[in-house]
């Protein structure tokens, strides 16, 4: 049999999964510092990132840039937990 998993460190992982954990990460205020849009600093939400970052795709990709070189920061402050799971950001457990 083949395995067939994706190379692809942001598959499966959508956009709201990504401003989820960078959120949850950093805090609006260090994100917006982070990534320099207004989505970010001025009344900011999931909601109108996604809307924003859907229709420009150089904001996306510095969101997703962001978002790939901070997987391995997610798990550092709790040295004992594993990395934040995508799936569960922003969802009743």
């Amino acid at each position: 049999m083949t395995d067939h998993r994706s190379n692809d460190p942001l598959h499966g992982v959508t956009l709201e999964m990504q401003i989820n954990a960078l959120v949850a990460h950093y805090g609006w205020d260090r994100l917006g510092k982070l990534v320099n849009i207004n989505c970010f600093k001025s009344d900011p939400s999931v909601k109108s990132s996604l809307k924003f970052l859907r229709r420009t795709p150089w904001a996306r990709a510095e969101v997703e840039a962001l978002y790939l070189d901070s997987l391995k920061d997610f798990g550092a402050d709790k040295p004992d937990d594993a990395a934040p799971n995508p799936w569960l950001m922003g969802k009743d457990r």
